[in-house]
C-alpha cells in the first residue's frame, strides 16, 4: 500500500515537532501549522516539560522559562529554517518565537522572502502526539 504524500503544512508541522523534540527532549502534544501571506506560524501546545511548567509558577521563573526558550530558539533555528526551505521552496527572512507559560505553548513566526500560492500551499498542517 502506497503512503499518502504529506500536504506541505503537515510537513512543516512535522519538522517543527522533531526540532522541538531534539533541542528540548519534549515533544509538543500538538503542532497547528498556518500560512498567512508571507508569513508562516507554527504553535506548538504543550511544548514545556512538566519541570519548567512547574518553575513556570512564579514571575521570576515564568521569565526564565521564556529566556531560555528564546535563547535556544534563538541559536539552533538555522535547521528549521533550512527544513522550511527545503519543504516550500522560499526563504526565511526572519524568525521568532514567543512562549506563553501559563498554557506551555510555544508559538514560531516565519517571515518569508515571498508568499507561496495558494495552490502550492495544501492542507491545515496539524499533528497530534497526544
Amino acid at each position: 500500500m502506497e503512503k499518502p504524500k504529506l500536504t506541505m503544512a503537515h510537513q512543516v508541522a512535522e519538522a517543527a515537532a522533531a526540532f522541538e523534540k531534539q533541542r528540548t527532549g519534549h515533544a509538543p502534544q500538538a503542532v497547528p501549522v498556518v500560512l498567512g501571506d508571507q508569513t508562516l506560524v507554527i504553535t506548538l501546545h504543550g511544548a514545556l516539560s512538566p519541570a519548567e511548567r512547574a518553575l513556570a509558577q512564579t514571575p521570576e521563573g515564568a521569565a526564565q522559562v521564556q529566556d531560555f526558550h528564546r535563547q535556544l530558539f534563538n541559536d539552533s533555528a538555522d535547521w528549521l529554517r533550512q527544513e522550511i526551505r527545503r519543504i516550500t521552496g522560499v526563504d526565511v527572512r526572519e524568525a521568532k518565537a514567543e512562549i506563553e507559560t501559563t498554557t506551555g505553548t510555544v508559538v514560531q513566526v516565519f517571515l518569508l522572502a515571498s508568499g507561496i500560492p495558494a495552490d502550492t500551499w495544501n492542507g491545515s498542517g496539524i499533528i497530534n502526539s497526544s
